[in-house]
This record gives C-alpha cells, structure tokens and sequence, in this order.
C-alpha cells in the first residue's frame, strides 16, 4: 500500500499525517510507504514548519528528516490512497487527475473519521494555537485509515 497526504505547501500538516501515519505503519508492521506532498511550490525541499516539528516531539514523533514536495501528476498513478487535507487541496489533486481510477484514489483525510462529512483539517500555519489541534484530527484520521486498510 501506498499512501500519499497533501496539504497546501508540505510543511505543516500533511508533514504531520505522514509521520503519524508512518508510526502506526510501523507498530502494526505493515509494509505500506508513506509519503507527504503539497500542491504548491512555495517550499520544495525545506524541512517541515518548526511547530510541526515541536507537536510530533511532544508526541514521541520526529518528522525533522522530511522535505517539502510538489504533488505531480504522476503522484497521482504511483499511490494508491491520496488524503487532502482540505477542500481546496482535494480540488488541486482532482485537476491533476486523468483517469477515474485516479479520481477514486483522493479522498478528504477527516471523511475516514467521520465519512461524508466533509471536515477541513484548518491550516495552522498563520498562527501558533492550532498545531496541537490539528494533530489529534490527524491522529484519528490515520487511526481510522489503518482499521480501514490494514488486512
């Protein structure tokens, strides 16, 4: 299994999704590769938001070896689950996608919690309250991918 979680610019939340994600991975053994991406350009190859870094440590996470990402469209063909991370993510992906197959492949990461419901993870990047937040969204939301997909 593949999984790829996109955010807008790879260095606040979808950093976090994938360090989460990669710890359940790894206590449940799977072999899945996890991987993280934005859709925007702005921070190709910087390491993730220090806040982000701080709440994954004060979870026992170290996310400091992650690099910032473009999504690209062969993305979309290379994994197999793709998680947005908000509404405005999941459209960018969508556009990139050619296929049905991909299109069925990119799904809002909270609807695993709380199917159809359409939840935004917020971004915290403009302010210092909401990292710790948006981490427990993503805790269960990667709890809820791994009951899901784990056979």
């Amino acid at each position: 299994m593949k999984v790829l979680m996109v955010c807008l610019g790879n260095i606040c939340r979808s950093p976090l999704a994938e360090g989460i994600l990669k710890e359940k991975v790894k206590a449940k053994n799977l072999d899945w590769t996890v991987d993280s991406a934005g859709t925007g350009s702005w921070h190709v190859g910087d390491a993730p938001d220090p806040r982000s870094i701080a709440v994954a440590a004060t979870h026992g996470l170290d996310i400091t070896s992650q690099r910032g990402r473009q999504l690209k469209p062969a993305d979309l063909e290379n994994y197999d689950l793709i998680f947005a991370m908000d509404s405005m993510n999941f459209q960018h992906i969508l556009l990139l996608a050619t296929t049905d197959v991909q299109r069925e492949k990119v799904q809002l990461i909270m609807n695993m919690e709380k199917p159809d419901h359409n939840q935004n993870v917020p971004d915290p990047y403009y302010g210092d309250d909401g990292f710790e937040g948006v981490y427990q969204m993503l805790d269960r939301a990667c709890t809820a991918i791994i009951e899901k997909y784990a056979h």
